[in-house]
């Protein structure tokens, strides 16, 4: 039988009934028309046709469905507003669970937010202007913040990655390969460095200042103006600041912040020391899943690869964006730590060792952005090695975060999360 007549079979007359069942033709009729027809040839402009018995017939357009066609088949449902569930496998419409991220406000009430240092450090200042209203935990360690969250004694964490005048933080960068934590998002501090010291101690009476080592080369000069020549450096910035208040040092001082000054009982002996006064530090916010990425914002997606050995190999890579015109924000490289030396052997001399490098690299681009999956496509195929850590809005939009954009909280994201997830 050919598609014509296969297609018209429900609507064929029904036989004729005697009078006393005639109450049950409209059942019948329903389970006639329930038949699944299709067109028996399969070619490329072939499909199927059903009419599912799951709901009573409803008049055209107004209950949803359209007028009928030329084959006399009902037409596509028309959308109506208050209409009941579709009948399919479509689950996408079923409400989603609540989740913990729904109880955490913009400004992250209800978060527990790690971060390196002592309470006063400029890292709690940075995850407390991410997420105003969080609880912050103090980690001895940058990788005592990454297995916190990890292990789910913390929902964030919030470290440095780079100093407008120090450079990069390359531990964390490290780090990052490291653990299994997800960039999303960013949060800039103007870092303010004040020379602290015990109640009565003056400037004068100093003879050692004590800092984190980039807290101390970040004043230099400022430090030698004081006449203040040694330099003892600690761990982090508040706690020095800690111990000068503890030990009741008086001819030490700390390089920290006014908020130091003002948990450890220290005065403020000087504000602003550091050389340059355009300080600022960029800190990563890392959960344990990725963020959904947006085009409607500006975004940044913050990539670790790597490349075989040869002339232009990375000048291929960097083509990969060039040619779709995104623009790249920052690229370092870091010796590979699990292939750090690559053996060579050329024809003009002996066998020799060179490193193997990682390229980081941050794109002006989303994810979500389909020139930016097609990139990072091209690249993953002559890439040794490639992931991606993150693809977050940037410094400047960073309000819409928790409100609720996490992969268990939304579906039908599978093309977009599966390339996060890209190794």
């Amino acid at each position: 039988m050919d598609s014509t007549a296969c297609l018209r079979l429900p609507f064929l007359p029904a036989r004729t009934r005697p009078s006393s069942s005639s109450s049950s033709s409209p059942r019948r009729a329903a389970r006639a028309s329930s038949i699944k027809c299709c067109a028996a040839a399969s070619d490329a402009g072939a499909s199927s046709a059903s009419i599912s018995s799951a709901s009573p017939r409803r008049p055209d357009v107004v209950n949803g469905v359209g007028p009928a066609g030329v084959d006399g088949l009902a037409g596509p449902p028309v959308p109506v507003p208050d209409s009941p569930a579709p009948a399919s496998r479509d689950l996408h419409w079923l409400p989603r669970p609540l989740t913990s991220a729904d109880l955490m406000g913009v400004s992250g009430e209800g978060l527990k937010v790690a971060y390196q240092g002592c309470p006063g450090a400029y890292s709690e200042a940075a995850a407390k202007k991410a997420y105003p209203n969080c609880q912050t935990v103090p980690c001895e360690h940058f990788d005592t913040a990454f297995k916190a969250v990890e292990n789910w004694l913390a929902d964030r964490a919030v470290l440095p990655l780079e100093n407008s005048l120090g450079g990069s933080i390359h531990r964390n960068f490290d780090l990052l390969l490291r653990h299994r934590l997800h960039i999303v998002g960013e949060v800039r501090l103007a870092v303010r460095h004040c020379l602290l010291a015990n109640p009565g101690v003056k400037i004068e009476n100093l003879k050692s200042a004590m800092s984190h080592p980039q807290a101390l080369a970040q004043c230099e000069h400022t430090l030698t103006e004081f006449g203040i020549e040694h330099r003892e450096a600690v761990d982090d910035t508040a706690g020095a600041a800690k111990t000068v208040a503890e030990q009741n040092l008086p001819d030490t001082g700390a390089i920290a912040s006014s908020l130091a000054a003002e948990l450890y009982g220290l005065n403020v002996l000087a504000e602003n020391i550091q050389d340059d006064k355009d300080n600022v530090t960029r800190f990563m916010m890392l959960a344990r899943e990725p963020i959904i990425p947006r085009t409607d914002k500006p975004f940044k997606t913050s990539i670790v690869f790597s490349l075989e050995e040869g002339p232009g190999q990375l000048f291929k890579a960097l083509g990969v964006f060039a040619l779709r015109e995104i623009n790249l924000t920052k690229i370092e490289s870091r010796p590979h730590k699990k292939r750090p030396l690559r053996i060579t052997d050329d024809s003009f001399s002996t066998p020799s060792k060179q490193f193997d490098y990682l390229f980081y690299m941050d794109l002006e681009a989303s994810m979500a952005d389909p020139k930016t999956q097609n990139a990072l496509g091209n690249l993953k195929e002559f890439a040794t090695f490639l992931r991606v850590l993150g693809s977050y809005p940037t410094d400047d939009y960073q309000g819409w975060i928790e409100r609720g954009l996490s992969i268990s909280q939304r579906v039908g994201k599978s093309s977009i999360i599966s390339r996060l997830m890209l190794i």
